[in-house]
Parts: structure tokens; sequence; C-alpha cells
């Protein structure tokens, strides 16, 4: 089996928590390649709901390591009180493993993200504002401080007022936030925190390949908010696709076996962006009440529409899907119709492929398929033939039309509510 990755096929939130903890199971590694805390993935154990930002769902099972990867950005404050409530609840974290290439987020970056949203104005992308866009800028401008430099005293406070004095020139209005002496101590406040969890992930992981051992790649976001391949720029800062494991986490790109698209059985979108498949009233009000459609980290409704077959096949030429799990089904139950999108009409014309042009897709109306619904409560089956027949044909074209089998099926928020196909 060795490495595995799974890629959310829309523009996030499809449940990657949930699988991962899932799927990690007798898993020897549990890693996430990209993004901050601005990710959230919630898991729900036994009727317990735990929200998840930066740590891998391995972190509940003790023989997995739940590896930060070099990908990522990592804000210590957030992560420490993500251990801290995670130990409250009986999971030690010892298990976890950071890599020390992983660049560090500052309140400065949290300031500046709320800067530029606000300098936007009507173009407002729509982001957490937690500083993941402004830390990832100090990777590429090679200004960014690694969580290796927290281990050096005088090279990090170097780098420090390096960031400092150039933040000070960018951008008016942040000096609250840009005096040297806000951390002097922020050093020797996480460098002892962090030390039991710091070690050469890339290795630990390439060993584990060597032995065969299950890996589990899990990443942030979703295919359509990639930094590359998403609808820019109303995107994340970070790679999202399958890709991205090989550079966020020291992986050889053939050593990669499986890519599994997690796509909900409807579509959502969080923040700005056009979304053709998006209801506004009915359906869509209905979607987010029965799906508890609002962002883990935002608290943000989400909005929702119906499943967009364009995006899935798109993010298959992508990523390369051998297979495709399908999330929340049991949140269409009471619907008298389904629809999914299964091409585009744009100016008299017909697309069945995402358009590269994003004046096509601004402008995009779905062409759709219609299925019959059910009202048979699905939550508590676990075999797939025992699914409601229209429940089935729904699913039955989706592989075709994807022309990708269904490996998985999530019928419920709790970690073993699932059907394998």
């Amino acid at each position: 089996m060795s490495v595995t990755v799974l890629i959310g096929a829309q523009w996030g939130d499809e449940g990657k928590g949930k699988v991962s903890c899932y799927l990690s199971q007798g898993a020897r590694i549990t890693a996430r390649y990209s993004g901050g805390h601005n990710a959230g993935h919630t898991v729900i154990i036994s009727g317990k709901k735990f929200k998840l930002h930066l740590i891998p769902s391995g972190v509940f099972y003790p023989e997995t390591l739940a590896v930060l990867g070099n990908g990522m950005v990592i804000d210590p404050e957030a992560l420490f009180e993500e251990i801290r409530a995670l130990q409250e609840s009986g999971y030690p974290c010892e298990n976890i493993r950071i890599s020390p290439f992983a660049h560090l987020i500052f309140p400065f970056h949290r300031e500046i993200d709320v800067l530029m949203e606000k300098a936007r104005g009507k173009n407002a992308i729509g982001t957490t504002r937690k500083g993941i866009g402004p830390a990832y800028a100090d990777k590429a401008e090679r200004t960014g401080i690694r969580v290796c430099d927290l281990l050096d005293k005088d090279r990090f406070n170097e780098k420090l007022r390096l960031n400092l004095e150039i933040k000070k020139e960018r951008f008016s209005g942040l000096n609250g936030v840009l005096d040297i002496q806000l951390y002097t101590n922020f050093s020797e406040r996480y460098v002892e925190k962090l030390i039991p969890y710091i070690s050469d992930t890339s290795k630990i992981i390439q060993d584990a390949i060597r032995l065969d051992l299950p890996i589990i790649c899990e990443g942030a976001q979703g295919m359509m908010l990639d930094l590359d391949f998403g609808t820019y720029p109303f995107v994340t800062s970070s790679a999202v696709t399958a890709g991205a494991v090989a550079v966020g986490l020291g992986i050889p790109p053939r050593e990669v076996k499986k890519v599994i698209g997690i796509a909900k059985a409807y579509a959502t979108r969080v923040g700005a962006g056009n979304f053709p498949t998006e209801e506004k009233d009915g359906v869509g009000v209905f979607l987010r009440e029965h799906g508890n459609e609002y962002g883990t980290t935002t608290g943000r409704p989400r909005r929702c529409g119906w499943s967009d077959g364009l995006i899935l096949k798109y993010g298959k030429k992508i990523n390369g899907y051998s297979g495709l799990i399908i999330t929340k089904l049991d949140v269409l139950t009471g619907l008298e119709e389904i629809k999914f999108c299964e091409a585009y009409q744009y100016k008299g014309g017909i697309f069945k492929e995402f358009p590269y042009d994003p004046a096509v897709f601004q402008e995009a109306v779905p062409v759709y398929r219609s299925f019959k619904g059910w009202d048979k409560e699905i939550s508590h089956i676990r075999q797939r033939k025992d699914l409601p027949r229209a429940c089935q044909e729904y699913l039955e074209f989706i592989e075709d039309y994807t022309e990708t089998p269904i490996d998985l099926i999530s019928v419920g928020e709790d970690r073993d509510q699932v059907i394998q196909s």
C-alpha cells in the first residue's frame, strides 16, 4: 500500500478529516503536506467532536505518527492550543512529529492578512485572516522564519529583526505588532515546547516507505482552491494537488501509489468566487441546515449547491484519482429531486470540460441531469446494496461520468458511519 494521498475534490470542507481518521486506523503515518490553521477538519469519534486545524487525524492512534510537514505554515499559539485540547480529551499527542523546515506564523502575519483584505475592498478573497498568505509570501521572498530557527536564539533574533524592519517599510498602521520587544521571549516561550516534536520528518516517512508501511497524506482545502489550478484569485496560498505531496513532505513522486478524491454528494464553497451550481434559497438552505454547513475554522455559513461534475473530472485530470470517496450522502435524504451538473452553457456553446478561461467560468450556466430522490434514512446502512435504489443510481452515474470507482461512502458524521464499496 505505502503512500496514499487524500485530495479534496471541490472547494474544501469535503470531510477529509473524517476520511483520514478512518483510513489512518492501522497506518504508520498520517502526514499534512500544506496549509496552516486555516484548515478545519472535524472528526467525530463515538459521538465526541474534535476540531483539528493543524494536526493530522492520525493523532488519535498512538501507534500512528502524526506528521506536520515542511510544506506547512505553523502558528505556535494555535498549535499548542490544539495540543492542549487533545490532551484534555485523553490523547497525549506524543506521536506528533514536526518538520524543522516548516515556516512559522507570527502575530504580524495575521495583522497583514487583515490589512490586505481590507485593501482589496469589493475584491476581497474571503481569507480566514489567520496569516497564512503573508507567511507563505515571506517564504517565497526568502525572509521567512522556520521552526529550526527557534533552536538558535541569535539566528532567530536576527531573522526576526530583519523581518520586522521590512514590514515597517511596507505597512503603515502595524506598529503595535512590529515592536521587537513583543518577540524577545518568543523563542524561549515555544522552543522548549517544540523540541520534543521536531524531527527529520522526510527521513521518518522514507524509512516507512522502505518498509512498505501504510502512509496517509492529507492536505488542507480542496482542489479548486489550489494556487495554480484553482479558481484564481479566489484560492488558498499553497499547493493543494497531489503533486504538492512530494514538495511538502519530501516524498519521491514515484512512491505515491494511490490518490483518492474526496467529494461531498453535493457542493459547498466558503468566501468569494464564482459557484455555478450554488442554490441560494430552498435547496441551498436545506443542504446548509441538514449538513451543518458552517466553517470549522471561521463558523461562517457555507454556500451550498449541487455537485459539479466538470470540477470532479478536472480534479481527476490534474491529480489522477484512482478512486473517489463520497461524503455526506445522508444529507440528500428527503429531497424529491437531486441534480448533477454535467456541462456548462456559455453564450450558446456547451462546455463539457472545466474551462481555462475564467470569463467562461464566471458566467457559466450549469446543465443538469436530474435524479429521483429518496426518503429512507441511510445513516445506519453499512453495505452499498442496501441503499435505496434511487441512491444507488445516483452513485452509479457519478462513477460512470467520472470514470472513477467510488471506494468509500460516508453516511453520517461519526468516523465509523461509512460504507466500503
